[in-house]
């Protein structure tokens, strides 16, 4: 197999500042005195490989570096050192409808966003369609975005992401969109996608939904890959993992 994705050795730590100044005085103040930070360190040393069409979930804690990762892969984020190789194009659903604008139409913003995703100009029309269907936003195509809900505009976001062509999909908790109707879209699209050879990587804290996905699952903890496999095995880890801090967290209270 081909590896697709390949992640060396790699560190990301950001800055976190003490103090936030949000009036004029905070920031004069500010001047005079030197600001306070909080060093984070989301990924340390992290190794990834994921080959051509695999369905891979990442799990973990809120806060252990899985969707830091998502974003240095997607090129959203550039680490402070080890390296980030990918093969293929990449769609990633991270920040849904990211460029959408809230003053045009549904089917304006499908426009816009498809220039951005690179729809086939050929095919430009029918994915625009395509898209509005999926959402189930027909009636309201030529209605402004900001007349519209938030999970409305969470679905249009995901749909026309979903009518791009590319070799890897990069998903942070996609499957929480939407009511169980347009979910079960979703599912119905992963499974063509799976058997259509490409690959995709999830964010997830949806186990039953990593477990019935997934060909394999990475486990990280506090910025580390501490286990990788099979997903029954590493959910098992992981729930083993949770219930250690539970009991950590009871006894250091009591």
């Amino acid at each position: 197999m081909v590896a697709v994705i390949e992640m060396e050795n790699v560190y990301k730590t950001f800055q976190i500042p003490h103090e936030v100044h949000t009036t004029l005085a905070e920031r004069v103040l500010s001047i005079l005195r030197p600001m306070s930070y909080e060093r984070l360190e989301a990924l340390c040393g992290v190794s990834v490989t994921i080959e051509q069409g695999e369905f891979v979930g990442l799990i973990g804690r809120n806060g252990s570096g899985k969707s830091t990762l998502l974003k240095l892969m997607a090129g959203l984020l550039v680490p402070d050192s080890g390296t980030c190789r990918i093969r293929g194009t990449m769609c990633e659903l991270l920040e849904l409808g990211l460029g959408f604008n809230p003053e045009l139409t549904v089917r304006e913003n499908v426009a816009l966003y498809a220039s951005i995703l690179g729809y086939p100009r050929s095919e430009l029309d029918s994915r625009i369609e395509g898209a509005i269907g999926f959402a189930d936003l027909e009636r309201f195509k030529d209605v402004k975005l900001k007349s519209l809900s938030t999970g409305m505009h969470i679905r249009l976001g995901f749909a026309t992401a979903l009518q791009a062509d590319s070799d890897i999909l990069l998903l942070d908790e996609i499957l929480a969109v939407g009511d169980g109707e347009f979910q079960e879209k979703c599912i119905g699209t992963f499974h063509d996608q799976k058997r259509r050879g490409k690959t995709i990587v999830l964010v997830s804290h949806d186990l039953t939904q990593v477990e019935t996905f997934c060909d394999r699952v990475i486990l990280f903890d506090q910025g580390k890959v501490v286990d990788s496999g099979p997903p029954r095995a590493i959910i098992s880890h992981y729930q083993e993992l949770l219930s250690g801090g539970r009991k950590k967290t009871g006894s250091t209270a009591g």
